[in-house]
């Protein structure tokens, strides 16, 4: 079953929304659907900052559908005590959903520019649609509309979007271009990695020795050849040296084959950070989809993806097969992502 989250916040100093309505239809077309035994409507109105942890943790929906007033780079519009408006910020959003990201599929922002919010929530949730401008009223109530009466009839999340703007479009309104989605495909990962990287425990090592506790880190630069840092502790010293290369010419790289050989050699590391690195790969993926992709977009959700790899069990022992592809992607990537080239030990 689906469990929908409707939110919503009209604080007394904002200009009124016809919140009550919308919930109404979404309500409407889901309980006359052959399958609403399918669906659970959860509604929480007047919502507050501290309400967003409590309801999400709560109810745990599948769904997360908010209606309200958004005010671009500073966040969406909630209700303070004093039923006035308080701002929760586009960073403090991400953060919030990145905890509930294996349990929440779509989340629906039905306020004015929202889109930047739906950016960072996409980080962590795999369809999220926002709005890039303004959005009247009754445009807002027409994609909804659309959106849960595809949904009612089983379609996936795109199809509902479609659906959700084509609703607008039918009536003569322009703002059917209002709506943005941020959705990807996830590859299932039923199947146990083949041949996965050893873990410290796999190799006889265990984490409670307390010689690992007082590692230090000395990093500096040793000669004109190479930088090189120092690991020391207990039990253990070891060097790393950071090897100097050569990048290839831009135009050489196929970036896709690089990006796609990263990411398989990352999936075989053993991590509870799985889901993320390949929300960051599949954000690579999507922007090189794109007839001008942003390579600071893609540079992004690489460092992001490595951001988490470098934690898990393994990952040192994967770092020269890492090297060649990274030098490559570096490569594409150009001058401003060269520091990537640091997190396999390379240098320029």
């Amino acid at each position: 079953m689906k469990k929908i989250l409707i939110l919503s916040a009209n604080p007394k100093n904002t200009t009124h929304l016809r919140l009550d309505e919308e919930v109404r239809e979404i309500k409407n077309i889901l309980q006359l659907s052959p399958h609403r035994d399918e669906f659970q409507i959860l509604t929480e109105s007047a919502v507050q900052v501290d309400d967003l942890t409590r309801f999400l943790s709560h109810h745990q929906p599948t769904i997360v559908h908010f209606s309200g007033h958004g005010s671009g780079t500073n966040g969406l519009v909630l209700e303070a005590d004093s039923g006035q408006s308080q701002l929760v910020s586009t960073q403090a959003l991400a953060k919030l959903f990145d905890l509930f990201q294996e349990q929440i599929e779509c989340v629906l922002l039905n306020a004015c520019y929202s889109e930047e919010q739906a950016t960072a929530i996409h980080q962590h949730i795999d369809c999220v649609v926002g709005m890039n401008q303004a959005i009247g009223d009754a445009t807002a109530i027409k994609f909804s509309i659309g959106f849960y009466t595809a949904l009612a009839a089983g379609m996936n999340y795109e199809d509902c979007f479609q659906m959700g703007c084509t609703s607008i479009d039918l009536q003569g309104i322009p703002e059917y271009l209002t709506p943005e989605i941020k959705i990807r495909r996830r590859r299932d990962r039923t199947e146990s990695p083949t041949n996965p990287v050893k873990s410290d425990r796999d190799n006889g090592m265990s984490n409670d020795r307390k010689g690992w506790s007082d590692r230090s880190v000395s990093i500096g630069s040793i000669g004109r050849d190479f930088d090189g840092a120092i690991l020391t502790g207990d039990n253990s010293s070891a060097n790393i040296n950071f090897q100097k290369v050569s990048l290839a010419a831009p135009a050489s790289v196929n970036i896709e084959t690089e990006l796609n050989a990263l990411r398989e050699i990352l999936g075989k590391l053993e991590t509870s950070d799985r889901r993320k690195i390949d929300n960051a790969f599949e954000d690579a993926q999507d922007e090189l989809k794109k007839p001008q992709p942003d390579k600071n977009e893609v540079g992004k959700a690489l460092e992001r993806a490595f951001d988490y790899a470098q934690k898990a069990g393994g990952f040192a022992s994967a770092i020269a097969t890492l090297q060649p592809h990274l030098t490559n992607t570096a490569a594409w990537l150009g001058e401003n992502w060269h520091k990537l080239l640091s997190l396999v030990n390379l240098t320029l």
